[in-house]
């Protein structure tokens, strides 16, 4: 049996900005990306903690440094530039392997970049 757990989050970033007339996806700055061990193309689910909408999408690799946080797409209709929102990707694995993985959680600053 598989179950769904958890794999990664990215908590409380900031919306930089929402881009309607795109095929769709968030564009995430790729060194949160890294912290959170997000893949290009993964599937994620995004909660915003400002209107309380949840929704699922993919990754796009952003530009370092940026701290990007850019939903695209129809995604763009359920933000506004300057929400904050959760980012979290889950992944499939046995009861046994879920009672020892340690998902990984980025808490990042204000401005979307990584706290060392």
């Amino acid at each position: 049996m598989q179950i769904t757990i958890m794999k990664s989050k990215i908590h409380r970033v900031k919306v930089t900005q929402a881009e309607l007339n795109y095929v769709g996806s968030i564009t995430i700055d790729e060194d949160l990306m890294d912290a959170a061990g997000l893949l290009e193309n993964e599937q994620v689910h995004i909660v915003n903690n400002n209107n309380g909408e949840r929704f699922v999408t993919y990754v796009i690799k952003g530009e370092r440094k940026t701290g990007m946080i850019c939903l695209n797409g129809a995604a763009a209709r359920k933000v506004q530039i300057g929400d904050i929102v959760i980012i979290i990707s889950y992944a499939s694995m046995t009861p046994e392997e879920a009672k020892s993985f340690k998902p990984m959680v980025v808490f990042p600053d204000h401005n979307n970049q990584l706290v060392a």
